[in-house]
């Protein structure tokens, strides 16, 4: 169920943010970020509530003989959970269909739903690979995502270089011999 964000309650949070940290939220250039702030939260929150792998119910047959597909370069942004601050990068796919083939649009249309939640970029990972094999009844998924996070770069550490990757898989893609050949297959692809 999508619950409709309350704009008065963000606006009234963020002045109250603003001021508990020592900030004044009355300052002359401060006086629409509270508006500002709350429909930012309402377009990166936009996924909250939706059901991602809706868009990967409707497809096309699989052809015969086709094995494992891959799209990779995919660009994504999410915010941290932990920090509420900005995390982007890059996602791989590769899955193997048996019910159907959607579009790319279709994974895209996923990611950005699951992306637009509060994340652990373990757990989209985790999230996408489980919503690709299920929303189109694929024997297995595998997803590589690489991001930079602000939190990292930007405070605690300031590792403004790093780059943190996480795979998950599921089905037929999360065995050791199926697994390899797809992560195989992706750097092929990339090197290409």
């Amino acid at each position: 169920m999508v619950v409709a964000p309350d704009r008065i309650a963000a606006m009234d949070a963020v002045r109250a943010l603003l001021a508990a940290s020592g900030v004044d939220p009355d300052a002359p250039m401060l006086a629409d970020t509270p508006a500002r702030v709350a429909a930012s939260l309402r377009e990166l929150f936009a996924g909250v509530g939706e059901d991602a792998a809706a868009p990967l119910r409707r497809g096309d047959a699989v052809p015969e003989g086709l094995d494992i597909v891959c799209l990779r370069g995919i660009e994504f942004r999410s915010v941290c959970a932990h920090h509420l601050l900005p995390f982007s990068g890059t996602v791989d796919i590769a899955y193997l269909p048996v019910a159907r083939l959607v579009g790319i649009g279709a994974i895209v249309r996923t990611l950005e739903i699951l992306s637009t939640r509060p994340q652990i970029q373990e757990h989209l990972a985790d999230e996408l690979a489980q919503a690709l094999h299920s929303g189109m009844e694929a024997a297995g998924a595998l997803v590589v995502f690489e991001a930079r996070h602000s939190c990292v770069a930007d405070r605690g550490p300031r590792e403004a270089g790093s780059v943190f990757t996480t795979v998950a898989s599921s089905g037929v893609l999360g065995a050791d011999g199926r697994r390899q050949d797809a992560i195989a297959l992706l750097r092929r692809t990339r090197a290409g």
